[in-house]
């Protein structure tokens, strides 16, 4: 424990004092925050309260709650390593938030920061008819933040959560578990749609890798922390979301919806597609590079899809 730790730990007493004190260190080192907040203050807070085992949304009283001496060396302890190691916080705690759910996560799975979670909690509404959703594919699910946050909006509905990453489907299925959904949510290994046995669905959505070659040099080194296999996809960040609208309206239903996250990315599609009608979703809490399309329109530009993934 350096002399600022050890001086932290004898002079700060409530959350207040190690949240501001955190959030002044974290921006010394320079830290990127991305992962689940946007700012040292934020940063700060999910940590120690992920170290009091403590919920966000906690009340304004408590925040000056006096800390035991074991709880400040975990908090403290957790703030050193932010620092030195670079890791992104919920891989710290093993705890991220997405749509108000919480999700076991670690280095095997990306971390939840979709805002496509804005959308499923507004049950993709104007596009989707609630209530003829009955079946929802997850693509590249990862920890199954998706899928999970679906089953929840759509409870009459069967969710399948699909990864090519063996790894990934083990932090998949200790979420089901997590959230009791055996029942309705069901982890599947397949390259994209090749396990799926011609299974379709009224709902498509997918975060899958889009992350091109110039953005994955230069990102932070907390990103680095997480599997490459979801987040790199070719020199423009294209090549799965190409193969995703070669085959998806073989998988869904007559009026169903195709929605995939391209982040960064969305400039390389427009352009390589200039005449597909993409609808860009819009979000009230941030985030871009989400496009929505109707099965009927996949259908319609199907043979231009498959042409650009063969190219």
């Amino acid at each position: 424990m350096n002399t600022d730790v050890k001086e932290a730990a004898t002079q700060l007493d409530t959350i207040v004092d190690f949240v501001r004190w955190g959030a002044s260190r974290f921006n010394e080192a320079k830290l990127y925050f991305g992962h689940g907040t946007d700012n040292a203050v934020d940063e700060a807070l999910f940590l120690v309260l992920q170290a009091l085992h403590l919920q966000p949304g906690l009340a304004p009283e408590l925040y000056h709650a006096r800390l035991t001496d074991s709880e400040k060396e975990t908090v403290l302890t957790l703030f050193q390593r932010r620092i030195d190691e670079r890791v992104p916080a919920p891989y710290l705690t093993h705890e991220a938030w997405f749509g108000g759910l919480s999700f076991y996560v670690d280095e095997r799975v990306l971390v939840p920061r979709s805002p496509i979670a804005e959308a499923i909690e507004q049950q993709f509404a104007p596009w989707l008819d609630e209530d003829a959703t009955e079946k929802i594919l997850d693509l590249c699910c990862g920890s199954a933040c998706i899928a999970i946050a679906c089953a929840a909006a759509f409870p009459w509905a069967e969710v399948d959560a699909v990864d090519i990453s063996a790894e990934a489907l083990e932090v998949t299925r200790i979420n089901i578990e997590r959230h009791q959904l055996q029942h309705q949510v069901r982890a599947i290994q397949s390259d994209l749609f090749a396990g799926l046995d011609g299974k379709r669905y009224e709902l498509i959505v997918s975060n899958p890798p889009y992350v091109d070659a110039e953005d994955m040099d230069s990102m932070p080194e907390e990103f680095k922390r997480e599997p490459v296999l979801g987040l790199t996809a070719g020199e423009d960040g294209l090549a799965v979301v190409l193969q995703i609208l070669s085959q998806a309206a073989n998988h869904l239903t007559k009026n169903g919806v195709l929605v995939v996250e391209v982040g960064n990315s969305e400039e390389a599609l427009v352009n390589h597609f200039p005449e597909v009608p993409f609808v860009w979703l819009e979000f009230e809490h941030g985030g871009h590079g989400v496009f929505l399309l109707q099965a009927e329109i996949l259908r319609e530009y199907h043979d231009l899809f498959v042409q650009a993934c063969k190219a």
